[in-house]
């Protein structure tokens, strides 16, 4: 039996039971098992099952077990859980309130400080979902209220949202990281940038689309006085000092990623608990949720990690880097279908699942082409941060609308609202394409 040929049909299955909406963990991993299971079976030349079972099980639990055991890994419940503590402590909250202050008087003010809010809350969560979810309930109401349009208010926040996949700390740079065994420190810094220009993308969109139909956003009466905006300012200032340690100290060299994380959950923890926004009992709500999370994303990379040892068995990448090389195929080209492919999926899939789905099959290919694997893992994050919030099937947009208490949003407005906020994606990701610098300046400046 052709072992490649087992690969190939192997991924066809896994394609048709995503199309049947099976979860994904259950599909990559149910294939991925028998996949190996048949390879083993058929060793011989002849189909002997009795010598395929015990191999199967060790190879399915030992590649499992150095994934769970992976020191980055570690990393994932580390920020998840930071998210939870900030918004229990108001660190959230308070990142919105310094940018409504200081933006309330721009076109579309506190639709631009949600989207900076958004970017404040990345920097602490490092999932979009989250964001998406937790910015949802301080901002949407709010704008709602002052009678901003529902696809403004809510298409924001959605867009904003996904600032948590590329402004770092971000899951989906952490589970690339393991997978292509790049450095996440490195990752984290790459993505930096990239986010900081997607989020000032966003604020441009607001502003225009404001100053074209101003009746969108009504201007708001509030005055602050340079005492208020100073004010608000300072009480940032939690946001700020775990940001400087999470990105200033994998910078400096002083933390790594893992230890900024713990350091920075233990601050945010005590900063809460002195404060008085948690108490002890407030502590096991948070951790049932942050179980709930990890548990989910560690089950879909565990899987992941089975099919990706199908992969090597069969030699499937090595066929399919062999495919390319006599296609001659150019680097130009092998990215757009990249684009091409990642968007697609990102119409129907989470990004978690197309990342670990594809990432065996696509890393081989990159390496042949001598791309930069850092450069290479800021583009696949953006394309996933742009699947969030594109229809039929994007999260962001479900998750806003769940929170939405106050006045009914139909899903539909916000994917209007979206189109323009997408376009200015499509620039971003030209840019992070066409200029690798944008993305490596930081990272190998350290």
């Amino acid at each position: 039996m052709d072992l490649a040929t087992v690969g190939y049909v192997s991924c066809v299955m896994v394609i048709v039971l995503l199309a049947i909406r099976v979860p994904i963990a259950y599909a990559i991993g149910g294939v991925a098992v028998v996949g190996i299971f048949i390879v083993f079976a058929f060793r011989t030349g002849t189909f002997m099952p009795e010598r395929a079972f015990w191999a199967t099980l060790s190879l399915s639990f030992s590649s499992t077990f150095d994934l769970v055991h992976s020191y980055d890994l570690s990393m994932i419940p580390l920020f998840i859980a930071l998210g939870h503590v900030a918004y229990r402590a108001g660190i959230t909250t308070e990142i919105y309130e310094a940018a409504r202050v200081w933006l309330v008087k721009l076109p579309g003010g506190v639709a631009i400080a949600s989207v900076a809010g958004c970017g404040g809350f990345s920097a602490i969560s490092g999932s979009s979902i989250a964001c998406a979810s937790t910015m949802g309930r301080i901002c949407t109401p709010e704008m709602l209220r002052m009678n901003y349009d529902p696809r403004l208010a809510t298409a924001s926040v959605a867009a904003g949202g996904t600032l948590g996949s590329l402004i770092p700390p971000s899951v989906l740079f952490i589970i690339y990281g393991i997978f292509t065994e790049s450095s996440i420190s490195q990752l984290f810094l790459a993505g930096f940038l990239p986010g900081v220009i997607s989020m000032l993308g966003y604020a441009l969109v607001i502003v225009l689309w404001v100053k074209r139909n101003p009746a969108i956003a009504p201007v708001s009466d509030e005055v602050f006085t340079r005492e208020q905006k100073m004010k608000a300012a300072i009480g940032a200032w939690p946001a700020v000092l775990l940001f400087v340690v999470v990105i200033g100290g994998i910078y400096g060299g002083i933390f790594t990623a893992t230890e900024a994380a713990a350091l920075s959950l233990m601050f945010a923890t005590l900063f809460g608990i002195l404060r008085g926004k948690m108490g002890v009992m407030d502590i096991v709500p948070m951790l049932r949720e942050t179980m709930v999370t990890t548990g989910g994303i560690f089950f879909i990379a565990a899987c992941a990690k089975i099919f990706v040892a199908l992969i090597a068995l069969t030699g499937l990448s090595n066929s399919l880097v062999g495919m390319l090389t006599s296609s001659d195929i150019s680097p130009a080209f092998f990215i757009f279908m990249v684009c091409v492919i990642y968007l697609v999926l990102g119409m129907f899939l989470d990004p978690v699942g197309i990342m670990v789905l594809t990432l065996p099959l696509m890393i081989p290919m990159v390496e042949s082409f001598d791309m930069n694997l850092i450069w290479f893992g800021v583009v696949i994050v953006k394309l996933l941060e742009i699947g969030l919030i594109t229809p039929p099937v994007g999260l962001n947009v479900f998750v806003l609308a769940s929170v939405i208490e106050e006045k009914t949003v139909e899903i539909g407005q916000i994917f209007r609202g979206l189109t323009r906020f997408l376009a200015i994606d499509l620039v971003v990701l030209a840019l992070l394409i066409l200029v690798p610098a944008i993305s490596l300046i930081i990272p190998m400046s350290m």
